[in-house]
């Protein structure tokens, strides 16, 4: 991926011919028009750059990308250059990279980053006048949200896939446990009031727990060494898709957690991506 870093940041330019002012080039003729740092709440945390192409309508779909960083770290700017890649392979695209309320011992990660999901979706129904479909992509935590959101929080079916690249699934497996701030996650991760009576925390805060026959449909990534979430989080996955009929795919890359970036896995997982989605639109 330093090589590809090093190529988008040659290549991210103000275009002054082909394209018009604040816009960004990425070789090609492919184009987009850069907003960054738009507020779409009242925290400083909530803020989202946003990449338009220069022609779209009411077909077009918007890919959201959601930052990891266990839930109480990180930053969109660590997907900015996996986003511009994206943009490369999706020109006639919308693309979102967005920051979320991070969680704290003060402040529990979930409603509050769903609900923030949500409201991004909703500005983007409004700046656009179309109800888009929207790709969740998110890593880590990232990919635990945008799973959660798809298949628990998506009340209004917005979402035509999911892309989960190494996100955790089932809380309880006993896999998970070992993550070295599990005792967050249990305590801080989920505001308890918004379970229902019969459910544990960990159970509410597993995408696994609310997938269902119409679930959306998605692609994971997941490393064969990673420390951080086990690969057996991708076959817990796997087989309650394959219980409910969704139409999925899963790949593992060598490497650990954060090795998913890297050049090669990068590319193969774009490209495995587009075949997905290309995939998807055919069911």
């Amino acid at each position: 991926m330093k090589n590809l870093i090093s190529f988008c940041s040659l290549l991210l330019i103000l275009c002054s011919i082909s394209c018009k002012k604040k816009t960004v080039s990425l070789g090609n003729k492919i184009c987009f028009k850069s907003e960054e740092n738009i507020s779409y709440g009242e925290s400083p945390d909530q803020k989202m750059d946003l990449y338009f192409p220069p022609h779209y309508n009411s077909k077009t779909d918007v890919f959201l990308i959601i930052h990891g960083g266990g839930w109480r770290s990180g930053n969109k700017s660590q997907l900015t250059f996996f986003t511009l890649s994206m943009m490369q392979k999706f020109p006639n695209s919308i693309f979102v990279n967005m920051n979320y309320r991070l969680a704290s011992v003060s402040q529990f990660g979930i409603p509050n980053q769903t609900n923030d999901i949500d409201s991004v979706l909703s500005h983007l129904e409004k700046t656009l006048k179309y109800k888009p479909r929207f790709i969740l992509l998110g890593n880590s935590a990232g990919a635990h949200l945008s799973m959660i959101y798809a298949y628990k929080f998506n009340k209004n079916k917005r979402i035509k896939a999911v892309i989960n690249i190494v996100g955790p699934t089932d809380l309880a497996d006993a896999g998970f446990k070992g993550y070295f701030d599990y005792s967050f996650v249990e305590k801080h991760l989920i505001d308890t009031k918004v379970i229902p009576s019969g459910i544990s925390t960990v159970q509410f805060a597993s995408p696994v727990s609310w997938i269902t026959r119409t679930s959306a449909p998605i692609l994971s990534y997941y490393g064969k060494n990673d420390q951080v979430i086990p690969v057996s989080q991708k076959k817990i996955l796997d087989s309650v898709l394959n219980k409910n009929n969704i139409f999925h795919e899963s790949f593992e890359f060598n490497g650990g957690h954060l090795d998913w970036d890297k050049e090669y896995n990068s590319t193969f997982l774009i490209t495995k991506i587009d075949q997905f989605l290309k995939q998807a639109d055919k069911k």
